[in-house]
């Protein structure tokens, strides 16, 4: 990546373990996508109950060429919100989204670039027919 990896927490304190574990999936969206120019991270704790379970909102925002693909994951039902309480289960959650996402990204990305080579040599040996 061309600009370095950005984590910020809300209404928590960093940790070094939920940083580790950042950083660890990020590097595996490097390798499904090596043309990631940079990425934004924003882990949040929306509420914090004591009987229920935490509720955790996790943001991944990948910039790519011409693109920018944003994956937001906060728990909307009330079953999702109180079965992950867990910080790492929240972050898991949107790097599996953010992994989707990409793969269906680069998909698009190679069919377009698939096509745009097709026309090209098309209209190549148009010239060349033409030419000749």
């Amino acid at each position: 990546m061309e600009t370095p990896l950005e984590i910020s927490f809300h209404n928590m304190p960093s940790s070094k373990k939920i940083e580790a574990d950042i950083r660890k999936r990020v590097a595996k969206l490097d390798k499904i996508y090596g043309r990631l120019t940079g990425c934004r991270v924003s882990v949040q704790l929306r509420s914090k109950r004591h009987r229920t379970g935490n509720v955790y909102e996790v943001h991944v925002e990948l910039l790519a060429p011409r693109s920018m693909l944003v994956v937001s994951r906060e728990p909307h039902r009330v079953k999702e919100r109180h079965a992950n309480a867990d910080v790492l289960t929240s972050v898991r959650d949107a790097f599996n989204a953010a992994e989707l996402k990409l793969v269906s990204y680069k998909k698009k990305r190679l069919a377009k670039e698939r096509a745009r080579r097709k026309a090209s040599a098309q209209s190549r040996r148009q010239e060349e027919t033409a030419a000749g």
